[in-house]
């Protein structure tokens, strides 16, 4: 079964959650969501429980963004946090999909945008209407690429 990692803002903002659970409930046709307390209501833009340090949350989270299969970003809602994920993942050689939509008004990092080769890590501009599609397409790449 295969293993996803999603990325959403939280410290960085709550403003997608709905978005983001649409999201997650999406990935679990793909396999495992080890990331799906992302797109939890009750997580605020405080982070997780106040029991859990920083670098638990830190160390769990890489943890996971290594064993996952692939990683999943919505950056739309601009995050530190998710550009670190996934400045790890190209270091970890993860396929990535990164997911932004133009209609925020906002405008994606040069960074993320730049990164774009088509293989390992694509960019996509999509409306929510285009969710289950565009993942369709990356997820058929994915597999098609593991056989």
């Amino acid at each position: 079964m295969m293993k996803v990692y999603f990325c959403g803002s939280i410290r960085g903002g709550r403003d997608d959650v709905t978005l983001y659970q649409r999201i997650v409930r999406e990935l679990q046709k793909y396999g495992t969501v080890l990331t799906e307390h992302v797109s939890r209501t009750d997580l605020t833009d405080r982070g997780e429980e106040v029991s859990a340090a920083d670098g638990d949350i830190h160390d769990r989270d890489v943890a996971w963004l290594r064993e996952s299969d692939a990683v999943v970003a919505e950056v739309t809602q601009p995050s530190l946090g998710v550009g670190y994920e996934l400045g790890r993942a190209v270091d970890m050689k993860k396929k990535v999909l990164c997911l932004f939509r133009p209609s925020s008004g906002r405008s994606l990092s040069a960074m993320v945008r730049g990164a774009e080769d088509g293989e390992q890590f694509v960019v996509k501009d999509y409306s929510e209407e285009q969710v289950e599609e565009v993942l369709l397409e990356f997820f058929r790449r994915v597999t098609d690429n593991k056989t």
